[in-house]
C-alpha cells in the first residue's frame, strides 16, 4: 500500500459535501474507498471513474478532507489537478469533472481525449 503525500485531485466543498452525504447511507459499504480513475472509452476517448470500490493492489491511497480516496497510479498523469464538483440543480445534477489535462471533451463533460 502506498500513500501519496500530495492530492492529485481536488473536490469542491459541494463534492465533499455529497460524497459524505452518500458515506453517510444505510447500505455503504465501510469496506471501500473512494476510487478516482479513467477508463477506456466514451465519445472522446476516455471515461472518468469515481465510486467507492475495494482497494487493489497497487493502488495509491491519499485522503481529502477525511475521504479516504484510492487511484491506480498510472491514472495519475490523466487526473493531476483535475478539480471534481457537485451540481445539484435542476438542469445539471451530478459530479462535473474541470480536468486541465484534457485537451477535448465531449458534450456530456464525462469523457475526454488528452
Amino acid at each position: 500500500m502506498e500513500t501519496i503525500i500530495h492530492t492529485p485531485v481536488t473536490f469542491t466543498s459541494g463534492a465533499i459535501a455529497e460524497i459524505k452525504r452518500l458515506m453517510q447511507a444505510s447500505d455503504f459499504d465501510s469496506a471501500t474507498q473512494l476510487r478516482v480513475g479513467v477508463k477506456g472509452g466514451g465519445c472522446s476517448g476516455m471515461t472518468y471513474i469515481l465510486g467507492f470500490e475495494k482497494v487493489e493492489a497497487g493502488d495509491v491511497h491519499f485522503s481529502i478532507d477525511d475521504i479516504p480516496c484510492i487511484m491506480n497510479p498510472s491514472h495519475e498523469l490523466y487526473l493531476f489537478g483535475m478539480e471534481i464538483d457537485w451540481q445539484g440543480g435542476l438542469n445539471s445534477r451530478g459530479f462535473t469533472f474541470s480536468n486541465p489535462n484534457a485537451t477535448k471533451t465531449c458534450g456530456c463533460g464525462t469523457s475526454f481525449s488528452v
